[in-house]
């Protein structure tokens, strides 16, 4: 299975919410609109928001076989893929080695727990990771709807209002200062900000 047949994503054609799914369709969809209004079409990926980019010329069996080779980008901003393998570690597990610094104490305090200080570090990581699972999730459902906005902002949305909102965690507040947007820009950044403004 192709990797990019699990992302899914929404596309836009200007303010109008075109296509929503998985990939493979929304691009298919996206291409139709590419051949009229080429810089009107977006395509976002549904957990960040980050605009995908693809190659939508030619005709839907160009773009499917460059999907099917992985020719995508996903957002300028996004975070490098981990480096090759070339030293310690256990790439078949996942485990890959990369450089930590800590002050001596830190160092003392790892050496001395169960496992070592790899161990002790793998299992502190996920502790954090189960205590701030709520908080992780809010601030990422922030950080796709700003991210949303910001990329939708054409000068009339007035989105400043509605950010403060949206980092106040004020669920009130956000939907007056998005009341006149369009529809469908609306109503995606509603989606997307859910998890930051529950009660």
């Amino acid at each position: 299975m192709s990797i990019t047949s699990s992302i899914r994503c929404t596309a836009f054609c200007g303010t109008r919410r075109i296509a929503s799914g998985v990939l493979h369709h929304v691009a298919l969809v996206a291409q139709r609109e590419y051949r009229t209004h080429a810089d009107l079409v977006r395509i976002f990926d549904d957990r960040s928001s980050r605009q995908i980019e693809i190659d939508l010329r030619g005709d839907s069996a160009d773009l499917l076989k460059r999907l099917s080779q992985g020719a995508i980008a996903i957002g300028k901003d996004c975070d490098a893929a981990p480096p090759a393998h070339s030293g310690p570690g256990r790439p078949k597990l996942g485990v890959v080695a990369r450089e930590v610094t800590l002050l001596p104490r830190h160092w003392r305090w790892l050496a001395a727990q169960p496992g070592g200080a790899s161990v002790a570090l793998r299992r502190l990581v996920d502790d954090a990771r189960r205590c701030d699972a709520g908080t992780d999730r809010k601030r990422a459902a922030q950080e796709a709807a700003y991210r949303f906005m910001l990329t939708m902002a054409d000068g009339t949305l007035g989105i400043e209002p509605a950010s403060r909102a949206l980092f106040a965690g004020d669920a009130a507040g956000f939907e007056e200062h998005t009341a006149a947007w369009p529809e469908d820009v609306r109503d995606h950044a509603a989606l997307l900000a859910a998890e930051a403004l529950r009660d």
